[in-house]
C-alpha cells in the first residue's frame, strides 16, 4: 500500500501540505505580532525540520517496511537508533545557533561597554564557552524526547488508522464481488427453472390448439429476449419488468380454461425507476403451476402498485388438494432464490410475508429500492 497514491489520496497530500503551511508559518507570525528574537526563528525551524524528518521516515518507511510487516523488533531497534541520531544532530545544530547568536551578542556587549570594564578579570570569569548552559541542554533533551516519541507515536496512529480504512474498503469490495458473483448465480439459476416451466406448458400446449401454440412460441422469444440482453444489464427499468410479467402472463392464458378466474392489476403510471430483474416472476410461475386446476374451479389474483421507490405487491392463489398431494415431493427453487436475492439486495428494505391456508396461498411483498 502506497501512502501518496495519486487516485485516492489527494486530499491526504492536501491535509499534510496545509499543516506543515500553518506550521512553518507561525514563526513568521510570532514575529510580525510580538516581534520575537531571531534565535527563536532559527531554532524553530531546526526543529521542525528534524521533527518532519523523523515522522515521515516513521511514517513512509519504518512503519511499512518492518510494523506491518511482522518484524516489530526490527522497527523498535531502528526507530530507537533514529531517535538518538536525531538527537545529536539537533544537539549540534542548536549549539551552533546558540554559539552564533551568542558570539554577535557578546561582540555588541563589548562595544558598547566602558573603557575600565574592558580590562581582563580573573581567569574564567566572563568567559564564553560556545555552548549552551547545562540547564538549556537538559530543557532540549526533555523536549525533544516529548517531542520525538510523540511523532512516532502520531504518525502511527494516522498509518494505522489508515491501513484500517484501506483495509475495510478491500473487504468492502470482496463482499460486494461476493455479493454479485452469488446474485448471479441465483439468477441464473431462475432463469433454467423458468424456461423449464414454460416448455412444459408450450408442450402441453401443442396437443390442444396449435394456433396458439404458435402465439404460445413468439411470447417466449420476447420472455427470452428480456432474459438473455435486459436482465443480464444488472438492473432494469420497472417497465421493462411489468411488460415481462404481462408477457408472462399472456402466455399463461393462453391453457386456461373457464373454470380459472384471473385478476391481473399491474400499474399503469409509475416512476420508471430501475430495480433488479425476475423479482416477482418467481411467484406469478408459482401460481399458475400450483394454484389452477383444468378440472376444479382455481383463481389467481395479481396485483401491485409502485408509488415514489415503494413497491408492494400481492399474489394470491388457490390451492388445488390434488395438485398439492402431487407436488409434496418437490421442491422448487424458484421462491428459495428470490427469497436469497431480497436479503442479499434489500437488506432491511424488504418485507416478505406468505400466508397459507388450506384454500388460499398469499404472496406479500414490499420494497423500500431507495
Amino acid at each position: 500500500m502506497k501512502a501518496f497514491s495519486l487516485a485516492g489520496n489527494k486530499l491526504k497530500i492536501i491535509l499534510h501540505l496545509l499543516a506543515w503551511t500553518i506550521l512553518l508559518g507561525l514563526p513568521l507570525y510570532f514575529n510580525k505580532r510580538w516581534q520575537v528574537g531571531s534565535d527563536f526563528i532559527w531554532l524553530y525551524y531546526i526543529n521542525a525540520t528534524i521533527s518532519a524528518i523523523i515522522f515521515y521516515l516513521n511514517y513512509l518507511i519504518l512503519l511499512p517496511g518492518f510494523f506491518f510487516d511482522h518484524k516489530r523488533h526490527k522497527y523498535f531497534i531502528t526507530a530507537f537508533l533514529m531517535l538518538i541520531f536525531f538527537y545529536f544532530i539537533s544537539d549540534k545544530a542548536n549549539e551552533f545557533v546558540f554559539k552564533y547568536i551568542s558570539v554577535g551578542q557578546k561582540t555588541e556587549e563589548i562595544k558598547s561597554a566602558p573603557e575600565e570594564r574592558k580590562e581582563p578579570g580573573p581567569p574564567g570569569v566572563g568567559k564564553f564557552t560556545g555552548r549552551p548552559p547545562v540547564r538549556q541542554r537538559q530543557m532540549h533533551l526533555f523536549n525533544y524526547a516529548f517531542t520525538s516519541v510523540f511523532l512516532l507515536f502520531f504518525s502511527m496512529g494516522l498509518r494505522v488508522l489508515e491501513r484500517q480504512s484501506q483495509i475495510e474498503k478491500l473487504q468492502k469490495e470482496m463482499e460486494k464481488e461476493k455479493l454479485n458473483s452469488e446474485l448471479t448465480f441465483l439468477k441464473n439459476q431462475i432463469s433454467p427453472h423458468f424456461f423449464f416451466n414454460t416448455l412444459n406448458n408450450i408442450y402441453a400446449l401443442i396437443s390442444i390448439n396449435s394456433e396458439d401454440s404458435k402465439k404460445a412460441v413468439l411470447k417466449l422469444s420476447k420472455l427470452m429476449r428480456y432474459l438473455l440482453y435486459e436482465s443480464e444489464q444488472g438492473n432494469t427499468r420497472l417497465s421493462n419488468e411489468i411488460d415481462f410479467m404481462n408477457n408472462y402472463i399472456d402466455l399463461m392464458k393462453l391453457r386456461m380454461s373457464d373454470k380459472i378466474s384471473l385478476s391481473v392489476s399491474l400499474p399503469g403510471k409509475y416512476d420508471d425507476f430501475k430495480i433488479p430483474p425476475l423479482l416477482f416472476i418467481p411467484f406469478i410461475e408459482n401460481a399458475f403451476k400450483h394454484g389452477i386446476s383444468y378440472r376444479e374451479k382455481s383463481f389467481i389474483e395479481i396485483r401491485m402498485t409502485a408509488i415514489s421507490a415503494s413497491i408492494s405487491f400481492r399474489c394470491v392463489n388457490s390451492i388445488i388438494k390434488s395438485r398439492e398431494i402431487a407436488d409434496s415431493g418437490h421442491s422448487g427453487i424458484g421462491l428459495e432464490n428470490v427469497n436469497k436475492r431480497l436479503n442479499l439486495l434489500f437488506p432491511g428494505k424488504h418485507d416478505l410475508k406468505i400466508n397459507k391456508s388450506d384454500t388460499e396461498y398469499e404472496v406479500l411483498l414490499k420494497i423500500n429500492i431507495a
